[in-house]
């Protein structure tokens, strides 16, 4: 049977039936400690046959490690696993798999070298005789890709594919054969909202057929649209399980930091006048953007709104020399610049904090502290002098300013949860003490606590004369910080929004109407004339 045919078989178990049913998974007391250090603590859930349950926490919660503990990857230093009533031990992942208990990994575990057919049937190829049967794995491999809204195809190398497409090649080779136990850890951080939407189909589509579904997601929309129940950890211990129906996102939230969060973004400053630190005059970007001209001041975050594909990264990315482009003038701090390096603008006060903060920003085999001081070696280590007491005290330091939580300053960066990742890579952009910093995605894959945290990093940021752009794809994000928004569609800038035009419609507006550009601008974009029509558009930037 294909995967496929296995999403669409069965009906959907009545509640009475998995009420009384033994739980297709369930942990009592599972705790785990490395060393000293206990990192979860007597948490006790069940996951049953026909239903999605949420574990949502904080970044480093724990809620990776009892999914590690779930599925055989490591065992519990305390507690013990039940399968439909029985008592189980998973001596490793390939007895959980043989079992029907599989985890949908947050990291990439994929080959790069090989195609996306082989990489989902390998270990387990078909064959005809003595011959691999490569016909029929790539037929069976675009059926589950097509399941899953993935676009590309069963003989294209993984290596090759974006990010999301490598994820979503991931969730088809956990798919490929029926389960028992589904496990997602954050299936959707790297997707676009129309791969997002189709996930979501998917998950809903093994609770029809009957399946134990368990989903961590830092997106609490999803976690609402999604969960039958929830549960939270917080600090590596369980708080509780609730119906999902009982508990609102903000509610989630609360619960997930254990205080009332009454604001999420800081209030914004009055709008910036004066000359732009930063100028950029019609800047073209090979396949990416065309004649764009922007500008940002000091004291000031503009916000680079847009559809997945629409440029949005393509024209930073192009700006810092990482792709081809040409523009008729940059200015930086008044002064005219040739189109740089990212080192020469590294040097003039200009850097980027890329989206892609584990395959481009981090050296996740390697220390906090090289990680952190990579792009100040000469300030560090002058003349290449190894200084080794000045590294660690500018660890110590961003460890401070930056919250950076970890049980020892001697992991290595992978060991850390995203979020503290994501504020390692922010002291390390910010260790050459920039004048404008550009961040890509800031909040992706981060929970509710550490946004807050970061919200309040470039809130201070700009609060110290300094610049921020931030691109990102969640509406609230740009509302909540930007004091102007950039809106880009097909590679252009459609739209500027400031002021009280800045709202989740009108950038939807912007970003989806192809009369969305300064002609109609006035008559479309503004505050009182966005009706019915916007919310249509809304709900279609959403399903993207």
């Amino acid at each position: 049977m294909n995967a496929v045919g296995a999403l669409s078989l069965s009906a959907t178990i009545p509640l009475a039936v998995k009420a009384r049913t033994p739980a297709a998974l369930a942990a009592e007391g599972l705790t785990k400690a490395y060393g000293p250090v206990t990192v979860l603590s007597d948490v006790t859930l069940d996951i049953r046959a026909g239903e999605v349950h949420a574990v949502i926490g904080e970044n480093g919660a724990g809620k990776s490690t009892l999914m590690k503990l779930l599925a055989g990857y490591v065992s519990p230093t305390a507690g013990h696993l039940l399968m439909q009533g029985q008592p189980i031990v998973f001596p490793d992942a390939a007895a959980a798999e043989a079992a029907g208990v599989v985890l949908v990994h947050q990291e990439i575990l994929l080959a790069p070298d090989l195609t996306v057919a082989e990489n989902l049937f390998l270990g387990r190829e078909l064959s005809r005789g003595i011959l691999i049967d490569d016909r029929n794995m790539d037929r069976r491999t675009a059926e589950v890709l097509a399941s899953i809204g993935a676009h590309c195809h069963p003989r294209d190398h993984v290596g090759d594919l974006p990010l999301a497409q490598r994820q979503l090649v991931q969730i088809g080779r956990a798919l490929l054969q029926p389960r028992k136990v589904v496990i997602f850890d954050e299936p959707t951080a790297v997707l676009a909202n129309d791969e997002v939407a189709a996930l979501l189909e998917v998950v809903r589509g093994l609770r029809t057929q009957g399946a134990a579904v368990l989903y961590i997601s830092h997106r609490l929309d999803e976690v609402e649209a999604l969960a039958d129940r929830v549960t939270v950890l917080r600090d590596g211990k369980m708080i509780g399980t609730w119906p999902a129906a009982d508990l609102s996102q903000r509610r989630m939230a609360e619960l997930m930091v254990g205080r009332q969060l009454d604001v999420l973004y800081p209030p914004k400053r009055p709008q910036p006048s004066g000359t732009p630190l930063l100028a950029v005059e019609q800047l073209s970007v090979d396949h990416g953007a065309v004649q764009a001209s922007l500008a940002v001041r000091r004291g000031e975050v503009l916000g680079i709104g847009g559809m997945i594909g629409s440029g949005r990264t393509e024209l930073f990315e192009g700006l810092m020399g990482l792709r081809p482009a040409e523009a008729a003038r940059i200015e930086l701090a008044g002064n005219a610049v040739e189109h740089r390096s990212v080192k020469d603008w590294r040097e003039l006060g200009l850097v980027y904090l890329t989206e892609d903060r584990k395959g481009k920003g981090l050296l996740l085999d390697e220390p906090l502290a090289p990680n952190l001081t990579l792009q100040a070696l000469d300030r560090i280590h002058p003349r290449l002098a190894l200084n080794r007491d000045k590294e660690a005290a500018a660890l110590d330091k961003a460890v401070r300013d930056y919250d950076i939580r970890a049980r020892s300053v001697h992991l290595n960066a992978g060991q850390l949860s995203g979020g503290n990742q994501q504020k390692l890579l922010l002291a390390k952009v910010m260790m050459t003490d920039p004048c404008v910093v550009i961040i890509d995605e800031p909040t992706r894959g981060i929970d509710i606590g550490n946004k807050s945290q970061i919200y309040d990093f470039i809130d201070h940021l700009v609060r110290s004369n300094k610049a921020c752009i931030v691109i990102s794809s969640e509406l609230p994000e740009l509302v909540g910080l930007a004091d102007r928004v950039l809106v880009m569609r097909g590679g252009r800038i459609a739209a500027e929004l400031t002021g009280d035009q800045i709202t989740e419609h009108n950038v939807v507006y912007a970003a989806t109407s192809a009369n969305a550009y300064e002609t109609d601008l006035q008559d479309h974009i503004t505050i009182n004339k966005v009706g019915d029509e916007n919310d249509k558009r809304d709900d279609a930037y959403r399903d993207h």
